[in-house]
C-alpha cells in the first residue's frame, strides 16, 4: 500500500476535502490524526477508519494548539511522516466592507494555521535528522486559485492563500536538508465553503462523473505524502475532477532596460507597451 504505516496529520479533517484526505490516506494504509475543531465530525471520520485513527480537536491557528497536534501524532503512533494543512474558513467581503475581525480571523486560520503546524512538524523532523534517524517527511499545503490569481470579494482569503503559496516555496528550500518535501495544492471541489458561493458550478450531477466531488482531490495528496514522492518539492498543483496542472508562480514577463535612470514623464509609453505585451490570468469574478 502506497502509505502503509505512515503517520499522517490532516487538519480540518471532519468534513469536505479534509475528510476525503483522511479516508484516502487510511485506505492507502496510513495511520491518521483526524484534526478538526468539531468533535462530532472528527469522531465520525475516525470511526470510519478504525483503530488506525485518533481524534484531535486543537485549534491549529494557535501556536500551542498546533504543537499539540504534532504531539498527538508522536504520542499515538510513535512519529510523524506527513502533514496535510487543510483547515480553513471564509468570510467573504468586498474590500470596502471587510472588517478587521473578518480579516484577522481568515488570515489566522489559513496562514497561521498552516505555518504553526509546519513549524512544529519541521522542528520534530529536524530533531530526528540530527539524532541520525531517517526522515521521509512530507508537507502538503492548501492554497487556492483565489490566492494564485485573486478573487473578487475575497481579499482576506486571497491574501492568506497567496501567503501559503509563497511560504511553501520557502519551506521547501529550507527543509530539503532534513529529508522533507513541501508542496501545495489549489483544489476546486464541493465543500461548505464553495457550494453556497458557487452553487451552480458545484452542484452534483444527476449521473456520471462528479467532477466537483472532494474525493477527486485526495489521490494527488496521498501520492505527494508517500515515500515515492521524495523528488517532488516546492511545487503548486491545481487539482479538480480528473485534472492536474502544475502552476507557476510570479514569472518575469516583458521588460525594457534603458541602462539609465528613467524620468517619470518618459514612462507612460513604456509601461503601456509592457502591459500590452503581457497576458495575465484574470481575477476570478472580475
Amino acid at each position: 500500500m502506497l502509505c502503509e504505516d505512515r503517520v499522517v496529520i490532516v487538519t480540518g479533517a471532519g468534513r469536505g476535502i479534509g475528510r476525503a484526505h483522511a479516508l484516502a490516506f487510511a485506505a492507502a494504509g496510513a495511520r491518521v490524526v483526524v484534526n478538526d475543531l468539531s468533535v462530532g465530525p472528527a469522531s465520525e471520520v475516525a470511526s470510519l477508519i478504525g483503530p488506525r485513527a485518533v481524534v484531535n480537536t486543537d485549534d491549529v491557528g494557535t501556536w500551542a494548539g498546533a504543537a499539540r497536534v504534532v504531539e498527538a501524532a508522536v504520542s499515538a503512533f510513535g512519529g510523524l511522516d506527513v502533514l496535510v494543512n487543510n483547515a480553513g474558513i471564509v468570510r467573504d467581503r468586498m474590500v470596502v466592507s471587510c472588517g478587521e475581525d473578518e480579516w484577522d480571523e481568515v488570515v489566522r486560520v489559513h496562514l497561521k494555521g498552516h505555518f504553526a503546524p509546519l513549524h512544529h512538524a519541521a522542528a520534530y523532523w529536524r530533531g530526528v535528522h540530527k539524532a541520525g534517524g531517517a526522515v521521509s517527511g512530507r508537507v502538503i499545503n492548501t492554497s487556492s486559485g483565489a490566492g494564485l490569481f485573486g478573487s473578487v470579494g475575497q481579499a482576506n482569503y486571497s491574501a492568506a492563500k497567496a501567503g501559503i503559496a509563497a511560504m511553501t516555496l520557502v519551506a521547501a528550500a529550507e527543509l530539503a536538508r532534513y529529508g522533507v518535501t513541501v508542496n501545495a495544492i489549489a483544489p476546486a471541489a464541493r465543500t461548505r465553503m464553495t457550494e453556497a458561493t458557487f452553487a451552480e458550478s458545484m452542484a452534483a450531477p444527476d449521473g456520471g462523473f462528479d467532477a466537483m466531488a472532494p474525493e477527486n482531490v485526495s489521490p494527488l495528496v496521498v501520492w505527494l505524502g508517500s515515500a515515492e514522492a521524495a523528488d517532488v518539492t516546492g511545487r503548486m498543483f491545481e487539482v479538480d475532477g480528473g485534472r492536474i496542472c502544475v502552476v507557476h508562480g510570479w514569472q518575469r514577463g516583458p521588460e525594457i532596460d534603458k541602462g539609465a535612470r528613467w524620468a517619470p514623464d518618459e514612462l507612460g509609453g513604456v509601461v503601456r507597451q509592457l502591459v500590452a505585451e503581457d497576458h495575465p490570468v484574470p481575477v476570478y469574478g472580475a
